[in-house]
C-alpha cells in the first residue's frame, strides 16, 4: 500500500484467497484492505495515537439517513456526552479531494451538526468548521486535541 501523509502504525494484516485484510481496532474485525480503507485505519489512529481520541468515542461507517436516502460516515467522532464531534470523509489516495467531497461531508453535517468537518485522502488533509450564518467552511491549520 502506498506511503501516506500520516504516521506509520503497525497494523495487523492478513490475506485470504481473494483480498488482504486489516484488523480495525473499533470494529473489532479484519477488513477487505482498499486504498480507500488505508487511509481510514491511518486516520483513526492518527485521531487515537496523536490526538488522543478514545476508542470508545470513535464509530466508523455509521449509518445516516439523508432524504430517505441510507448514508455511511467514514469516520464519526462523539463528544463525551454523546454529541457528533468530528467527521471524517476518506478518500483513497488517488481521488482528487473537490467541491463534491466538501459538498458531501457538508450534506452528513446538516444531520449530524458535528463541530469539525475533516477530509483527507491520506496524502492531503483538509480541517474546518462550518460558519453556518455565512454558510462557508472556515479552515483550520489542525483540529484540536482530545480535552
Amino acid at each position: 500500500m502506498e506511503k501516506l501523509n500520516l504516521p506509520s502504525y503497525p497494523f495487523r494484516i492478513k490475506s485470504n484467497e481473494k483480498h488482504h485484510l486489516i484488523f480495525d481496532e473499533i470494529r473489532k474485525k479484519y477488513i477487505v484492505l482498499t486504498p480507500e480503507e488505508w487511509v481510514r485505519q491511518h486516520f483513526v489512529r492518527f485521531l487515537i495515537d496523536e490526538k488522543k481520541y478514545p476508542t470508545s468515542l470513535i464509530a466508523i461507517e455509521k449509518q445516516l439517513t439523508i432524504n430517505n436516502l441510507k448514508k455511511r460516515s467514514d469516520i464519526l467522532v462523539f463528544n463525551s456526552d454523546g454529541s457528533p464531534d468530528i467527521i471524517v470523509e476518506c478518500k483513497a489516495p488517488k481521488v482528487k479531494i473537490t467541491q463534491a467531497t466538501f459538498d458531501q461531508i457538508a450534506r452528513y453535517n446538516l444531520k449530524l451538526e458535528a463541530n469539525y468537518l475533516i477530509v483527507t485522502n491520506g496524502l492531503q488533509h483538509y480541517f474546518c468548521t462550518l460558519d453556518h450564518k455565512n454558510e462557508n467552511y472556515i479552515f483550520l491549520k489542525d483540529i484540536p486535541s482530545y480535552k
